[in-house]
């Protein structure tokens, strides 16, 4: 069902990005799948890099930030199998930031937006967004996800 819903959405799901640290991409655990923070990487390179809005529009962050949810979805699919994943618990979105930029929520939006139209009604969370000086290798936006399980 997944996997014929991204179709349906005209969407790939991404080769996963080896971590660039020492850490699991996902883990299982109680029923939830725990993601790590994911970057808004495709074929290999971040599709935006630096503040927003001085490094990156914020539309170019908000698409960033559903890539960053394509690419924790392929994380989770590591550990569980496609018809095992029921939901989205909770977002944290983390996004580079001008000292000025407040509207970190409707770039998180990008992720809110496609975990809903992927899952339907269970693809509803919580979340937060928040504006940071840096992420890693100059990324404008970072993503962690907690998914649910049967």
């Amino acid at each position: 069902m997944l996997m014929e819903r991204l179709r349906e959405l005209g969407l790939e799901m991404p080769e996963l990005s080896p971590p660039v640290a020492s850490y699991l991409p996902a883990r299982r655990h109680a029923g939830l799948i725990y993601v790590s923070g994911q970057l808004p990487m495709k074929d290999g390179a971040l599709l935006a890099t630096g503040p927003v809005p001085s490094g990156a529009s914020a539309e170019q962050a908000k698409s960033a930030m559903a890539q960053s949810f394509l690419n924790g979805l392929a994380a989770a699919l590591q550990v569980c199998e496609a018809a095992e994943l029921t939901g989205v618990l909770k977002l944290g979105a983390y996004v580079a930031s001008d000292p000025d930029f407040s509207q970190q929520h409707l770039i998180a939006n990008g992720a809110s937006q496609l975990a809903q139209d992927i899952f339907g009604e269970p693809g509803r969370h919580v979340r937060f967004a928040v504006g940071v000086s840096t992420l890693p290798l100059n990324a404008s936006v970072e993503l962690e996800i907690i998914f649910t399980t049967k």
